[in-house]
């Protein structure tokens, strides 16, 4: 059993779409999880559907949202406080010496954020490769290990299989819960996965079923 799982992804609700099932499977086993969340996502441009949010609201709205979405998950939040859509231009030596930082006092006996150069996103790059420095500068003998999730359309071409496969049916109600906990982001996100089904539960269960990870080889 794990001792400790930190999830470090930049932005409000990748924690839900992402890992949301793996980090309920956890939690019922009674492995401590603590998220460290790297912006707010206030560049996003969901802003709710119906629009309810704008600009200038935007940031608030995530800010509750995530913190709502935690409390679903049952982990501890820690905000890094980076702008979103600028982590690419932060220095990697800087964010890797921030997040060492934080894992130097929470231990954790497992990593998980995003595969460096196959996560779409350039934060989601970014923060992926930060975080993997960072748990490169822990000595080997007390070194977690590091979950990477990839999500590019040619990660299993470029990268072969990921070996690790969890299997989320029996939490997926709470992983739905947790991404429905994000009003201003779910429908549009899972909208834009189908053109024909108007259904988000049904979408989500074809596209999140299942949560894989490469297990990252220093």
């Amino acid at each position: 059993m794990e001792k400790h799982v930190v999830v470090i992804y930049p932005h409000p609700d990748d924690e839900s779409f992402g890992a949301s099932g793996t980090i309920t499977k956890f939690r019922q086993e009674g492995v401590p999880v603590t998220y460290l969340c790297g912006t707010l996502g206030e560049m996003g441009r969901n802003m709710g559907n119906p629009t309810f949010a704008n600009r200038e609201t935007l940031p608030e709205f995530r800010k509750n949202e995530l913190i709502d979405a935690c409390n679903v998950l049952d982990v501890e939040l820690q905000m890094l406080g980076y702008r979103d859509k600028t982590l690419e231009f932060e220095s990697k030596n800087e964010v890797a010496e921030h997040l060492l930082g934080i894992l130097d006092e929470l231990k954790p006996s497992l990593v998980i954020t995003h595969y460096p150069e196959h996560a779409v996103h350039p934060d989601h790059n970014a923060l992926g490769a930060a975080a993997i420095e960072a748990v490169g500068r822990i000595d080997e003998n007390s070194r977690p290990t590091v979950w990477a999730q990839a999500i590019t359309r040619t990660h299993q071409v470029d990268l072969g299989k990921p070996d690790v496969e969890i299997d989320i049916a029996p939490y997926f109600k709470k992983k739905m819960e947790a991404i429905l906990a994000h009003q201003s982001q779910a429908q549009g996100v899972l909208g834009s996965m189908s053109d024909t089904s108007d259904d988000m539960e049904e979408i989500a269960k074809e596209r999140l079923g299942n949560e894989f990870f490469y297990t990252w080889k220093y």
